[in-house]
């Protein structure tokens, strides 16, 4: 029996350590919720708090965490922060996930 890709390739082994990194920060209720709402485009946090009924400082926290992962991407606009889904990083995450699953077919 040979080795998985997944473990046998150190660089794909990083890959797959970020994977992991990926599926703990998307694993919370909350920050689901959030990519949820954003995969129909751009919101203004205000607009975030509004449609999850959350604290605006809990809606913040959630929200770095996925821009510290760079699944999200934000810009400041006056006095209101808007957040959009980073989709060049979804794809790379999409395809670690295919790599991975690829042998569950």
């Amino acid at each position: 029996m040979t080795k998985p890709l997944c473990c046998s390739n150190k660089e794909l082994t990083k890959e797959f350590a970020d994977l992991a990194k990926f599926l703990r920060i998307i694993g919370e209720d909350n920050r689901l919720r959030i990519l949820c709402l954003l995969k129909d485009g751009e919101l203004c946090v205000c607009e975030i708090v509004k449609h999850l009924k959350l604290p605006q400082n809990l809606v913040s926290t959630h929200l770095k965490a996925l821009k510290t992962l760079g699944l999200v991407e934000s810009r400041q606009e006056w006095k209101n922060v808007y957040y959009s889904i980073n989709k060049k990083s979804f794809k790379k995450y999409n395809s670690l996930l295919t790599i991975f699953l690829k042998n569950y077919e």
